[in-house]
């Protein structure tokens, strides 16, 4: 199983200019390695709108890439997000997926049918561009930059160690980050 936060270092490190948004447990260990954080768009409290807000970003910014930072208890309160990403078919989104099987936040209980399905497979079925899962950090290293330049949308399951340990989990007021976050994303657009 691949950490979650090596995992979230990787990708920092192919990030580029891509908007960045998070929540639950990404939303807490990516700050701190982030290496553009007036792109990222933190979505803490919104447990399960993640995949939204990021197709709306996608959408509107068709120039940027957009990653989106999802859990697996998160993704599966707003299932339908799939499909609707894939019908709307944005080729500069990409969707990461962190599968532990658990609630981590409210204290690692089992989520529906941990371990019964695939998330990946989830994504296939429902018409993603792109959808790859991982195990093995080394093998998510040497494909991060290809799968960050697929024409998406582009959907990626790593599974982690479940944890059910609660992380003191910050709640910045959203309607604080809201104005810095525009004006980094139209500072950057062109």
């Amino acid at each position: 199983m691949i950490e979650s936060f090596e995992a979230l270092e990787v990708i920092s490190q192919h990030r580029n200019k891509a908007i960045v948004v998070t929540t639950m447990t990404a939303g807490v260990e990516w700050p701190q390695v982030s290496t553009n954080p007036d792109l990222d768009l933190p979505a803490m409290g919104a447990m399960g709108k993640t995949s939204s807000v990021g197709l709306g970003l996608a959408l509107a910014q068709p120039a940027k890439k957009v990653i989106i930072f999802d859990g697996d208890g998160s993704l599966l309160m707003n299932l339908g997000s799939l499909v609707t990403i894939a019908n709307m078919a944005p080729p500069n989104l990409v969707h990461f997926v962190f599968e532990n099987r658990v609630y981590r936040t409210t204290g690692g209980q089992l989520i529906p049918n941990a371990g019964k399905f695939s998330f990946m497979g989830l994504a296939k079925a429902a018409g993603y561009a792109n959808a790859h899962e991982f195990e093995e950090l080394e093998i998510f290293k040497n494909n991060i930059g290809a799968i960050l330049n697929q024409a998406g949308p582009t959907f990626v399951c790593l599974k982690v160690p479940p944890a059910t340990e609660r992380l003191p989990f910050p709640f910045p007021r959203i309607l604080d980050q809201i104005p810095r976050f525009t004006a980094a994303v139209q500072s950057t657009s062109s």
